[in-house]
């Protein structure tokens, strides 16, 4: 595998009054392109942290992170971000808050007419292009969330990056827009990192599983290959074995790890 996303012997340390905080340490991760990869781990392990290196929102230690070669150093468009809050504008209706992101990006570079046809089928991808004209509380927070993926993906970025997106919903609508995260990367074969602490949908979304140690000074602890092919249904892997099987041994991981924790 080529590496598309290169992190390199990353640390990052928080320092408050003197005092330092060491939260992740010797990060080294490849990402090929076009692969999913979750990042799990219990709470205060860092993952979020590791999310915001790479988007550029936060700087590192030590290390480095690279894309397609590139120094990671800043934010920039080909890394987008889809929090677990939505962050729309309430003002502001579903059309215009993806437009904001698509005349960021795009406003020198495509034409009026462009943009508006490139809203409309992003908003079309995550089946949101009825409610174009309606203002975010005149919808449910899963088609918030959805509004906030296709404001991400207008952005037409080199990698998608997911912290927790579906942790505030509730499990119908979680699971539905799991099944729509598997058919846009099925569509577009997109580069996706996602944190979660949802075993199952770490499972069902990944090519592989990223499984943090305890913090302070976390690393990786294992990486585990998920074998299962695309495209994916999710009744269809309820009983198969290589699905209980990757479920397994990482409920073991972090099972264990627990464990650790409470002996200390």
């Amino acid at each position: 595998m080529t590496a598309y996303l290169k992190i390199d012997h990353v640390d990052k340390a928080f320092e408050r009054n003197g005092v330092r905080s060491e939260v992740l340490k010797d990060i080294s991760l490849e990402i090929g392109e076009g692969e999913v990869v979750s990042i799990i781990g219990h709470s205060g392990c860092g993952k979020s942290t590791l999310l915001n290196l790479v988007a550029g929102l936060t700087e590192v230690t030590s290390g480095a992170i690279f894309l397609e070669g590139k120094t990671v150093n800043a934010p920039g468009p080909e890394r987008a971000v889809v929090f677990q809050n939505h962050s729309l504008l309430p003002w502001l209706t579903v059309y215009e808050n993806v437009a904001l992101a698509v005349t960021k990006v795009f406003g020198k570079t495509r034409s009026k007419s462009e943009r508006h046809d490139w809203i409309m089928r992003n908003l079309d991808l995550v089946q949101m292009a009825h409610a174009a004209n309606k203002r975010p509380g005149e919808i449910s927070g899963g088609m918030k969330q959805r509004v906030g993926i296709a404001r991400a993906l207008a952005m037409e970025p080199k990698i998608l990056l997911l912290d927790e997106p579906f942790g505030a919903l509730d499990a119908l609508t979680r699971a539905h827009l799991q099944d729509a995260v598997m058919e846009i990367h099925d569509r577009l074969n997109n580069t996706m990192i996602m944190i979660t602490h949802d075993v199952d949908e770490a499972v069902l979304l990944s090519d592989r599983i990223v499984m943090m140690s305890n913090g302070p000074s976390a690393h990786i602890g294992e990486i585990l290959e998920i074998a299962l092919p695309r495209p994916r249904r999710r009744l269809e892997l309820a009983a198969d074995r290589g699905y209980l099987k990757s479920r397994e041994a990482v409920l073991k991981f972090l099972y264990e790890r627990h464990r650790f924790v409470e002996a200390a």
